[in-house]
């Protein structure tokens, strides 16, 4: 392994730790669990649907993470900010960006372990029914990329205030807006006074279109490269933000 390599490794563990050292690491998971249970099971109406299927249940992550991520992400940066403990934390032998993708990793490794643990879905319709495995599997990647560029975007907010509150609140309204912008009442709102050109540019923004193209079962490289994209700009402006607000 690359000195860079372990050093992000080395930062990641770092913070691993410290989330399962808490009790809200548990209380996270378990609100997810039961958030992703009720809306599949009583909003999505899966048992309804004669179908053995997860789409019930993957239409909801994106709204299901709009308040969960933030929650994650508000203290990232925020909380080391406000303790005065990021100055102890830059001291450690890491460059700026290998600190925020480790950080940032540890948020994303512990999200995915979150989603793994709604394994037993999966499990159950393979029980009822013969289900597409692939559209299944394909459906968890989005989820995992979408939930990525979510904490991308919250902990690049999050590095921007000392307040967890505000970095909840902006980080939840920014999302809100990139995730609308994918809907299907946003699209055919514009799409009566806007060219389909633009249209399709408002649409190419939002994470609801991104991921529900991934959900259908196909992994398009554009999808990929768009949450990629997104992820990478958001850590790129993290850094920036961290380095320039150190002194404060």
């Amino acid at each position: 392994m690359s000195r860079t390599g372990r050093n992000v490794w080395l930062v990641t563990a770092r913070e691993l730790k410290a989330y399962f050292a808490t009790p809200l690491a548990y209380i996270f998971i378990v609100i997810f669990l039961i958030l992703a249970g009720a809306m599949t099971f009583f909003v999505g109406g899966w048992m309804g649907r004669g179908q053995a299927d997860l789409q019930p249940f993957f239409t909801f992550h994106p709204w299901l993470y709009l308040f969960l991520v933030p929650a994650l992400s508000m203290r990232l940066w925020a909380e080391e900010r406000r303790t005065g403990t990021i100055e102890l934390f830059l001291t450690l032998p890491v460059t700026m960006i290998e600190a925020v993708v480790g950080k940032y990793l540890a948020a994303w490794i512990f999200t995915g372990i979150a989603l793994a643990l709604t394994f037993p879905l999966w499990i159950t319709v393979n029980e009822l029914g013969n289900p597409d495995n692939g559209v299944i599997a394909a459906s968890y990647i989005g989820s995992l990329l979408m939930a990525g560029a979510f904490l991308a975007v919250g902990s690049m907010i999050s590095a921007t205030t000392k307040n967890q509150v505000i970095a909840f609140v902006v980080t939840t309204a920014v999302l809100f807006v990139f995730t609308l912008a994918g809907s299907n009442v946003v699209l055919d709102a514009i799409r009566s006074f806007l060219p389909d050109t633009v249209v399709d540019i408002v649409a190419g923004f939002g994470f609801l279109t991104h991921f529900q193209s991934i959900a259908r079962g196909v992994i398009d490289l554009r999808d990929a490269i768009f949450f990629a994209s997104v992820i990478v700009l958001a850590l790129a402006a993290n850094a920036l933000i961290v380095d320039l607000k150190k002194a404060e």
